[in-house]
């Protein structure tokens, strides 16, 4: 039987020249049974100019910044799919290559992850060298705190069934860019089976993202998403430490907002 998809796509200020195609190039590629275009913070220009979507999309707008990884989560905690995929907004992971994500987790992956540095991945075109440098370095970093080996954690093309979902979220207090890595830190602490797709990318220049302060930012939830996959795995040491945390997580602030409202 078929397995239906949903996805979301997480944006805040998107090109919707670059954003409508892309939203239209990944429903005919795979035939999602629902799209979410998980907006932040949205100008009035752009909401009009996104009722070019296909009709398949709906669009979640939120009045503030909630970021990356809360935009997700919400994205997620709406869908009644048996696979859960996430695209950047930017496109820079085309719409064939998001197919091939998601065909991982058809084929039997609990999480598949997107990956540009892959050594069978092709790379359109180049981040600036200052980019590449940070994203190398953050990757060599993750390979060695983190107990799921990859070339790449934090591209922007993601899939992962309904089931390791259920058995992920719980755990996700990553708002920002830090989701992604965060995610596979915990999917792999539950002994999901992840796997890496290389995928064809292009670099979008004129990203909202400041490199180098997302990468301080990332280095951070790296070590908080190694200690999270750690108590998981019942460390008695990262157990004590998450009992003295009160923080909510994702899921959890997400339940009490759509309560408040």
């Amino acid at each position: 039987m078929s397995q239906s998809v949903g996805v979301v796509v997480p944006a805040y200020r998107p090109d919707p020249e670059r954003l409508v195609p892309y939203v239209h190039a990944l429903v005919e590629e795979f035939d999602p049974a629902a799209v979410r275009v998980e907006l932040d913070a949205p100008r009035a220009e752009t909401l009009d100019a996104l009722s070019a979507l296909p009709s398949v999309a709906v669009v979640n707008a939120a009045d503030t910044r909630r970021g990356k990884g809360a935009a997700i989560t919400a994205g997620f905690e709406a869908l009644d799919t048996d696979i859960l995929a996430f695209a950047d907004a930017d496109g820079s992971t085309p719409a064939a290559s998001m197919g091939h994500v998601v065909a991982a987790v058809r084929e039997g992956a609990d999480l598949a992850v997107g990956s540009r540095r892959h050594p069978r991945a092709t790379v359109a075109s180049h981040q600036t060298v200052a980019r590449r440098y940070l994203g190398d370095g953050f990757a060599w970093l993750a390979r060695r705190l983190l107990d799921v080996p990859l070339y790449d954690y934090q591209c922007g093309a993601k899939a992962i069934t309904a089931d390791a979902w259920d058995d992920v979220r719980g755990h996700l207090y990553e708002p920002g860019f830090a989701w992604d890595i965060e995610l596979i830190a915990v999917s792999g602490a539950f002994g999901h089976c992840v796997a890496e797709v290389p995928v064809v990318w292009e670099d979008q220049p004129n990203s909202t993202v400041s490199p180098v302060d997302t990468t301080i930012k990332m280095a951070r939830g790296l070590v908080r998403s190694r200690h999270r996959a750690r108590t998981i795995r019942e460390d008695r040491l990262h157990e004590f430490i998450a009992a003295q945390n009160d923080q909510c997580t994702l899921v959890e602030e997400f339940s009490a907002e759509v309560t408040d409202d």
